[in-house]
């Protein structure tokens, strides 16, 4: 090695770059069943979306059918204090609920027109390894297992980096934890993943 290369970990191991977490296929939320605590995007086609929010269950009034939405920093912060907090109505039609597609390879094709989208729905949003996906630090995470399963919620607290033997890893942080940061300012316990098996949902 020289000129200073960093070494790519998959060259050695190209089987740590063939599973893929599922991806994120927002539904629409009269297609799906219970909403409680469901992670849910808001918008309209043609306008734009909002993500990283959580549902409440239906409501109908006046003959229409809402979703209590509230952002999910306060859907934690409710449930870890049995408080309640305010979540807007929003119109049924408004909502889509993430569910998980089917786990596949990745395309090669890395163009512009492999990042174009329909604005008729929320795009689907294909997991990228950490070691591509630039800044890690705050994003939601999916720590692969040894046996194919994955875990999700999770937070990056830190960016790529080598431990103390070496490994290019980052640390991660359950997602309350994550939040209860914020509200009480008490540092999360973080958890070290090697870097090829975590990926950015």
């Amino acid at each position: 090695m020289t000129g200073g290369a960093v070494p790519d970990p998959f060259a050695a191991h190209p089987e740590w770059a063939l599973n893929p977490p599922r991806p994120i296929v927002p539904t629409p939320a009269n297609m799906s069943g219970q909403l409680r605590g469901r992670r849910v995007v808001v918008g309209l086609p043609g306008h734009g979306w909002r993500a990283d929010l959580r549902a409440d269950e239906k409501v109908v009034q006046a003959s229409r059918t809402y979703v209590p939405v509230m952002v999910e920093s306060e859907w934690y912060r409710a449930e870890a204090e049995q408080t309640e907090v305010f979540a807007p109505l929003v119109p049924i039609e408004r909502v889509w609920v993430e569910e998980f597609g089917i786990a596949g390879s990745l395309s090669a094709d890395q163009g512009i027109g492999s990042r174009l989208v329909s604005l008729d729905e929320p795009p689907r949003r294909e997991p990228v390894a950490a070691l591509d996906a630039g800044a890690l630090t705050g994003r939601r995470v999916v720590r692969m297992l040894d046996d194919g399963g994955e875990r999700r919620n999770l937070r990056a607290v830190t960016e790529l980096h080598t431990n103390d033997v070496g490994d290019v890893c980052a640390r991660v942080a359950g997602e309350l934890d994550w939040y209860r940061w914020a509200w009480s300012g008490k540092a999360p316990k973080t958890l070290e993943v090697p870097a090829h098996l975590l990926w950015v949902e």
